[in-house]
């Protein structure tokens, strides 16, 4: 077998684990936008969409990890080509994990819908955005290889943080003034907690094609602003501005 040979078998192999990766990408954007369009409904039926579809995710998820299993052995690739074959099992890894959290959102979604008056749901929602944002840039990063686009959606995985803080304490406040709605805010909570976590994933992902691209996983720690651990609601009757 002649080297040439070879290395365009190798190129071809490479194309398909990014076109797999990349659909797998496409595949977890879409259930994330669909569980976010259940919340915001309630809506049960896009809501079974989504948990359907995560076996379609796992699916894909496995065919990565056979293609890279496949080149370690028959291809050997180093350096660079290396890195990108081991980071694929790292990317799709975490890619599955965000396609279980967006079901979980779903979930959520179902019994909100079955409530008779649904809590409010905009500060989720934005929060929501902020997270696809980060997916769709994802996703461009890895496609285009791209260390400084990876580097900001590192960044904004603090504003996702905060946010989280930000809509936890609200959510605190709004149960204790309406206590009818504490059922509906606490599977709201449980849904933006998944929804973090999908923004920590996609920021793995990042960090990941960092790693493809220059060799390195970034040496500074990642800014975490999630507070919620400390959040308190504040007593009946409480007044910042005095009594």
């Amino acid at each position: 077998m002649s080297a040439g040979h070879t290395l365009s078998a190798f190129d071809a192999e490479l194309t398909a684990l990014r076109s797999t990766i990349d659909r797998m990408g496409e595949l977890v954007q879409r259930q994330f936008a669909l569980a976010l369009d259940a919340i915001a409904g309630p809506n049960s039926d896009i809501a079974a969409e989504v948990v359907k579809g995560d076996a379609e995710v796992d699916r894909l998820e496995m065919e990565v990890e056979a293609m890279t299993l496949r080149l370690l052995a028959l291809r050997q690739p180093m350096a660079k080509d290396l890195r990108e074959v081991v980071a694929a099992l790292k990317i799709v890894s975490n890619l599955e994990r965000m396609g279980d959290f967006a079901g979980s959102v779903a979930k959520r979604a179902v019994t909100l819908s079955a409530l008779p008056v649904a809590p409010p749901a905009a500060s989720l929602l934005r929060m929501g955005r902020l997270v696809q944002e980060m997916i769709a840039d994802m996703r461009r990063a890895y496609a285009e290889q791209d260390a400084d686009l990876a580097a900001s959606i590192r960044d904004r995985d603090g504003e996702v943080d905060a946010a989280y803080t930000s809509l936890f304490r609200e959510f605190l406040t709004y149960m204790m003034e309406t206590p009818l709605q504490i059922t509906g805010c606490t599977h709201l909570l449980f849904a933006a907690k998944s929804i973090e976590r999908i923004g920590d994933h996609a920021t793995n992902v990042a960090e990941n094609v960092s790693f493809m691209v220059k060799g390195r996983l970034p040496a500074e720690e990642r800014r975490k602003e999630d507070l919620s651990s400390y959040a308190v609601a504040p007593p009946p009757g409480f007044s910042e501005g005095g009594a």
